[in-house]
């Protein structure tokens, strides 16, 4: 079966690159194989984050504005804020960029973090793999923006661009412990408000101590997303960062990194949430360190 899926998907049929998503995403049996025998591929993965209402969804729409006028074919990943109950997306379709949905050169999926503390979906790097196979110009993530926990990006993107806005004043010196580390672009958005100008010299002076790292400095973009100012300069500043040759020891820690997650999440596939509360009822279990000594035991 996955041998046709695979052809297909490579060919660029948008239908069964969605099935073969909903397959890993549901570990349908089979599935492994899938991944298993996926093609390597150059495409470059653009990671888009930051807190919440910095206006990542407008920023990327103006990316795909810009990559689709360039006749750039793109993959748009959207890892929306899940249900703790459910564990469904809430936000699903993004308003924003409903304009994009049946643009044939893209591509647009919307995950739900299934409970995932780093912002991103559980099954996120089989899934943007198998974007790659599909053969897009470039692939973009965005995450949920819930803050420094989210730094799970940064070990899967290519390059990572954190969004912020003027009015975040004082959480620049909170950021530093997070998101500032992981930024290879960070990009000031509503730039046409008070104190823009003030904001990103204070963020220049934040990153300082970070301009000695291999890859150089750190580039700091303004822009108006729901004007689409600032987008051709920030999408001249990923691509330079693209082309930087990324040392062999910093590739080889994010595939161990993405080593790690893969078999971290196959072991624990036989845990369940679900049937984890049910026996939680059933026990009448008050001390989770007593509960959990039978699963960490075996």
């Amino acid at each position: 079966m996955w041998e046709e899926l695979l052809k297909d998907i490579r060919e660029g049929n948008a239908k069964s690159l969605a099935r073969a998503i909903s397959l890993v995403e549901n570990e349908v049996e089979g599935y492994e194989s899938l991944l298993e025998n996926l093609p390597p591929s150059t495409t470059k993965i653009i990671g888009i984050t930051g807190p919440p209402g910095a206006g990542k969804s407008t920023l990327v729409d103006a990316l795909i504005g810009k990559l689709v006028a360039g006749n750039k074919k793109t993959g748009i990943l959207c890892v929306d804020p899940s249900s703790p109950f459910n564990l469904g997306a809430l936000l699903g379709d993004r308003i924003r960029m409903s304009e994009w949905y049946n643009h044939p050169g893209v591509f647009i999926r919307s995950l739900a973090t299934r409970g995932s503390l780093g912002g991103l979906h559980p099954k996120i790097i089989e899934i943007s793999d198998l974007m790659k196979a599909a053969g897009f110009d470039h692939i973009i993530i965005e995450t949920v923006g819930v803050g420094q926990s989210e730094i799970e990006i940064a070990g899967l993107a290519d390059t990572t661009v954190v969004v912020v806005v003027p009015e975040a004043g004082d959480e620049v010196q909170t950021m530093k412990a997070g998101l500032m580390e992981i930024a290879d672009v960070f990009v000031v958005n509503k730039a046409d408000r008070p104190g823009a100008d003030v904001f990103v010299r204070n963020l220049r002076m934040m990153l300082a101590p970070a301009f000695n790292r291999v890859a150089g400095e750190i580039a700091i973009v303004k822009t108006v997303a729901s004007q689409k100012e600032g987008i051709d300069e920030l999408f001249e500043k990923i691509e330079l960062h693209e082309q930087q040759v990324q040392t062999t020891d910093r590739k080889y820690w994010l595939l161990a990194e993405k080593a790690y997650h893969l078999i971290q999440q196959h072991r624990m596939q036989d845990v369940q949430k679900k049937e984890l509360k049910i026996e939680l009822e059933r026990a009448k279990e008050s001390n989770l360190y007593r509960f959990i000594k039978k699963y960490i035991q075996s």
